[in-house]
């Protein structure tokens, strides 16, 4: 009998492959995900004003390695 699995530990335990749905339970902790630095609420009164708190948000996201650089 041969088993397939989709969620598995490669050889060595150095890599584990989540191939099906992961879930985090209620009260667990996870560790060692990048966290982007706060950006304020917008009081933005104009398109410009948006632009440039949308801008300093995308800034934050980059530096914090959520999102590919330019």
């Amino acid at each position: 009998m041969s088993y397939n699995t989709k969620n598995y530990m490669e050889q060595g335990g150095e890599k584990l492959v989540i191939g099906g749905t992961l879930e985090i339970l209620e009260g667990a902790s996870v560790t060692g995900l990048p966290i982007a630095e706060n950006q304020a609420d917008s009081t933005a009164t104009d398109v410009a004003g948006v632009v440039t708190d949308f801008n300093a948000l995308l800034v934050k996201l980059k530096a914090a390695g959520l999102m590919e650089a330019d």
